[in-house]
């Protein structure tokens, strides 16, 4: 019998790069994701194709009903022999229900492992500058849930306002008034410090601060809403010197990244370094061909006009000393990266970051009559014959992958722009694609900030009567990240 396990796992509080190194193996590598609301859905990004994704979150609901069906879907996956990965906010075990979805496998005599995640408990306070314990404060700190139990009954207020420690409430937003209540009523003084921390670690992180006497006023005046974390204690007061997240160049900016899968990553990772959000719904997809590989002794140059070009050559060269007479040209700073990684050093690159600069160039590299390759894509803007006629080479164009464009409902990338302030395109194709998505509904991009990676990129935007915010000055991902650190 092909036995089934689940694992349940922490996602941490909402930063993506919180995550566990065996929570991302785990995400790349199970058949089944079922996961809820409070998760950061571009971890999902890592999933495998034919993962089955299964969305069950709970939304404000409590009861058993919800986790009943939860525990059902989990043990139906696992029976049928699928490693499953059941994805919760935070840690399983820290107010997450975990131990019951455990229980729910070892009932039926299933397999189940825990993998702890950042709880929001002390990570969130973090990110808000508010250490949950600080040498000459406190020596303890306390985690209590902001919910009532099953049968009413409520936290034993009298032994708890008695405590020297941090008070942290989870999930106590909507029983803020009675927590506070509960607490000064039973000796705790109204001149303590309280923090509420509003999604905390994300872009839309929020930090109301106040003492016990008045945070219930200031928290309906700011419409504070969840999920949110409730820190109370003297800790409080270290906010001020120590809040550092909110203070990065992109705090509060939400990224749609548009690009290819495989390297959205790293756009979104710059992004976040920052302090912003990456939203990440590609447009594009990069194929590689299969191609017959040419007879290098034959030319005097190739050429390279992207990265995905060199990755797509490299995958069928199998001696990279058959390139040791060829000189090489390259388009760009990333171009040039990826020869670099193949231990090829570029001859040369043109100062504009276009192919036709590149042939332009390579004369200067070879003599008449010399056949030049270049190594592209299947929609790049290449003309081979104008150049073999201008420059008196013979120039051939090697097809080394396809960009694939991906159509996407209208409906799911309208949910996706109603949480982004910056539309990032880094492409033309990828421009198109969303356009052609959106059903060219600019009504949609009012109010958002466009950026574009470049000029060639941008004429195709203003094209279809849209206007470019942002421009790289240096056609590539840092380009337009130091455009954006200008904001």
């Amino acid at each position: 019998m092909n036995r089934g396990i689940v694992y349940i796992a922490g996602a941490g509080c909402g930063d993506y790069d919180l995550m566990t190194v065996k929570l991302e193996k785990l995400l790349k590598t199970a058949d089944c994701i079922v996961y809820d609301r409070l998760i950061n859905e571009n971890m999902l990004n890592l999933a495998r194709k034919d993962a089955e994704l299964i969305y069950l979150g709970k939304e404000n609901t409590e009861g058993g009903l919800i986790q009943d069906a939860i525990n059902r879907v989990l043990v139906e996956k696992a029976k049928e022999g699928k490693k499953v990965l059941r994805l919760k906010g935070g840690h399983p075990f820290v107010f997450g229900r975990g131990g019951e979805e455990a229980l729910a496998l070892e009932e039926e005599g299933l397999d189940f492992e825990i993998v702890p995640g950042i709880t929001s408990s002390i990570s969130v306070p973090a990110y808000a500058g508010i250490p949950v314990s600080h040498r000459g404060i406190n020596t303890s700190f306390h985690i209590f849930t902001g919910h009532t139990k099953k049968d009413g009954s409520w936290i034993d207020f009298e032994t708890v306002s008695k405590l020297d420690g941090t008070l942290v409430f989870l999930m106590g937003v909507k029983n803020l008034s009675q927590i506070v209540q509960g607490l000064v009523g039973n000796g705790k003084s109204v001149e303590t410090p309280i923090a509420i921390i509003e999604s905390g670690s994300t872009t839309k992180q929020r930090t109301i601060t106040g003492v016990l006497n008045n945070i219930v006023e200031i928290s309906e005046e700011k419409k504070v809403v969840p999920p949110a974390v409730i820190v109370v204690g003297e800790v409080v007061s270290l906010r001020e010197k120590l809040k550092w997240f909110e203070k990065k160049r992109l705090f509060g900016k939400n990224i749609l990244v548009t690009r290819n899968v495989e390297q959205a990553g790293n756009f979104s990772e710059k992004i976040r370094e920052l302090g912003g959000e990456s939203f990440e719904l590609p447009f594009i997809d990069i194929v590689y061909r299969e191609f017959v590989f040419p007879d290098l002794s034959e030319y005097s140059a190739v050429l390279f006009n992207s990265a995905n070009a060199v990755r797509g050559f490299f995958r069928k060269l199998d001696d990279a000393r058959k390139l040791g007479n060829v000189k090489v040209g390259a388009v760009g700073i990333k171009t040039h990266e990826e020869l670099v990684k193949n231990r090829i050093i570029p001859d040369f690159i043109p100062e504009e970051y276009r192919v036709d600069i590149l042939a332009k160039k390579s004369a200067a590299y070879t003599r008449e009559g010399d056949k030049v390759l270049i190594v592209t894509s299947d929609i790049s803007p290449v003309q081979e014959d104008i150049y073999s006629q201008e420059y008196s080479r013979k120039f051939e164009k090697l097809v080394a992958y396809e960009t694939k464009k991906i159509k996407r409902e209208k409906s799911e990338v309208e949910r996706y722009l109603k949480e982004t302030d910056i539309v990032s395109f880094l492409s033309s194709s990828t421009f198109e694609a969303f356009w052609e998505s959106i059903e060219e509904d600019k009504s949609l991009l009012e109010g958002k900030i466009i950026a574009s990676i470049g000029p060639m990129t941008s004429r195709t935007i203003r094209e279809a009567g849209v206007q470019v915010d942002i421009e790289a000055r240096e056609y590539t991902v840092n380009g337009i990240i130091e455009e954006l650190k200008k904001m």
